[in-house]
């Protein structure tokens, strides 16, 4: 789910060809953690905090969890 969620933000971000400065001032976050998050570096990020800046970029982000039936 992170991962899904990076993805989208660095797709995001690289569509507003923000320089990163910007895109650290938008996000409420810092420079370097701009540059963690445009290296995918997932393993820094907790979900909430990526959907919080996805909400920043006004971005809605819905979860839906499912089970998969099991064939008898």
């Amino acid at each position: 789910m992170r991962a899904d969620l990076m993805i989208r933000l660095e797709r995001e971000l690289q569509s507003l060809r923000l320089k990163q400065a910007q895109a650290a001032k938008l996000l409420g976050i810092s420079q370097p953690r701009v540059s963690d998050l445009l290296r995918g570096r997932v393993d820094l990020f907790s979900a909430d905090a990526l959907i919080d800046m996805l909400a920043r970029l006004g971005i809605k982000v819905r979860l839906v969890a499912s089970t998969r039936r099991r064939v008898a």
